[in-house]
């Protein structure tokens, strides 16, 4: 399970926030190593070129989006609806940025711009962690950044690994290196269903995904989040209403 690292004892610094968040962050980087193996590999096979594919993770960085551009790149989609259903896709990182918005609208316009090209799934799931720790350290922005870039780079190399397995070994698409991304994406959520609107969010978004999981360009994924976020928040608002 995804666990908080805390700061070494002691007054915070940058540094030792950044390599705090560093640390938090290994668990989740061990398990989307075989997700960027997996796409380097996926890439190779669907004819895009090596530095395209490098290119998509350095500047894309987002695992869903990308395996979903493949797929409609190797079909001949029109480049704008490519975009557009990868921009649909990432839509869940709106409500991310929303959910850090507290903590980090008084940062500095270079630091959350930065903030928002390295946000993914396993970087807010560190970082609200660490923000929700209620010791008034002013460098957590820098736990973010030191998890965020662990992923970052690791995702560049396994890509690159991937890519070269690609052309070493035929068969490396068979090996079901997406199952670790699942456990991982699991990994992730138990710690937070300790509320009854958390429970209540994951068993709605769970029962939407698998009724809508036919839905074309993984669309079905942006529709179970939408009605998880809708039912947790009812359920929120109902248990306000009881307690006032």
């Amino acid at each position: 399970m995804l666990h908080s690292t805390s700061v070494s004892a002691g007054l915070p610094t940058p540094r030792s926030e950044f390599w705090a968040g560093s640390r938090a962050m290994f668990p989740l980087v061990v398990g989307a190593t075989p997700f960027g193996i997996l796409f380097g590999t996926l890439a190779v096979k669907s004819g895009l070129s090596i530095a395209g594919t490098l290119a998509m993770s350095a500047f894309v960085f987002a695992g869903s989006a990308q395996f979903i551009s493949l797929g409609l790149l190797a079909v001949g989609t029109p480049l704008p609806l490519i975009l557009l259903t990868t921009l649909v896709v990432n839509l869940r990182h709106l409500l991310y940025a929303i959910g850090l918005l507290p903590y980090v609208g008084k940062l500095a316009h270079r630091w959350r711009l930065a903030m928002g090209f390295w946000l993914t799934d396993e970087s807010f799931a560190v970082a609200i962690a660490r923000y929700y720790q209620s010791d008034p350290s002013p460098y957590k922005h820098w736990y973010y950044l030191g998890a965020a870039l662990f992923m970052y780079g690791n995702w560049q190399f396994w890509t690159a690994i991937g890519i070269w397995l690609g052309q070493q070994l035929p068969d490396a698409t068979q090996w079901g290196l997406d199952f670790a991304m699942s456990v991982t994406f699991i990994g992730m959520v138990v710690p937070y269903v300790i509320t009854v609107p958390m429970l209540m969010t994951v068993l709605v978004a769970g029962v939407t995904a698998l009724l809508a999981h036919s839905l074309p360009h993984q669309l079905g994924l942006l529709v179970a989040a939408l009605a998880g976020v809708a039912a947790g928040f009812a359920v929120e608002q109902f248990f306000s209403q009881e307690t006032k």
